[in-house]
């Protein structure tokens, strides 16, 4: 029966959650889990439980992967710090072999030799990685786009897996762009207020009141709200685009 567990736990990411961290994954959450897909973005609301479930694919990612380098990144090194102490408080509830020979603030490393690393929020200082089976970019989109350009290398060569998790934060960056124009190599996963059950009605109805309607739309509903400082909208801006028409100061042909 052990030996059953173990098995299941291993092959079901969803099963492992409900194992080690008494959490039972909500239907999103355990397609997130399941998904074999190599590039993931998550769209969603504030406490939908983003964070949780990309801490309970690392913890299971390392404990299952012998040699496993999991890299996590946000946009300060604080966040990050706190999605790996998640990772860390699921890694300590596991059993035997996910006993942990290495544990600081910043990274961890199992008896396999599998690694958590929660890294910096520099690009200039990220680039010595390489090789990674998972990267989890918490709060993307207010992630700097040269610190995602930065890692995406890092899955190269391992053909490794890249989440991108976050609520919007205005049609600007790179995780706007990928959910706009990443085309179909990426799965995208979205997320309202109203479909987490965690969060009531009630509770909605209040926030909209307090925050105004933009802010709720983007916090609660995952829509990408202008900017409060934009003075042209997004749509305006790209619809004056036009590749029909030639630059008014081009490079000039060389003269032979």
């Amino acid at each position: 029966m052990v030996l059953a567990a173990d098995l299941r736990n291993a092959l079901d990411p969803a099963a492992f959650t409900v194992a080690y961290a008494k959490l039972v994954p909500d239907p999103w959450q355990a397609d997130v889990l399941r998904s074999n897909t190599k590039r993931l973005l998550l769209n969603c609301c504030r406490q939908a439980g983003k964070s949780t479930i990309a801490a309970a694919l690392a913890a299971h990612t390392v404990i299952h992967k012998p040699g496993a380098l999991v890299l996590l990144v946000s946009p300060s090194l604080r966040q990050s710090s706190e999605l790996f102490r998640k990772v860390s408080g699921l890694l300590q509830t596991a059993d035997a072999r996910s006993a942990l020979v290495e544990d600081n603030r910043l990274s961890c490393t199992l008896e396999n030799q599998a690694r958590v690393v929660s890294l910096p929020s520099s690009e200039a200082t990220v680039r010595g990685f390489s090789g990674a089976d998972l990267i989890i970019e918490d709060e993307a989109a207010r992630v700097p786009d040269d610190l995602y350009r930065a890692v995406r290398p890092m899955v190269a060569v391992s053909n490794g897996k890249l989440v991108l998790a976050t609520t919007p934060f205005g049609k600007r960056g790179h995780f706007f762009e990928e959910w706009v124009n990443g085309g179909h190599t990426w799965e995208r996963v979205l997320v309202a207020a109203p479909d987490c059950p965690r969060i009531s009605s009630s509770f909605l109805e209040e926030e909209r009141r307090s925050m105004g309607d933009s802010w709720f739309r983007q916090e609660y509903l995952c829509d990408f709200a202008e900017t409060s400082d934009q003075v042209f909208g997004y749509d305006l801006v790209m619809s004056a685009l036009s590749a029909d028409i030639k630059p008014l100061f081009g490079r000039e042909k060389e003269v032979t």
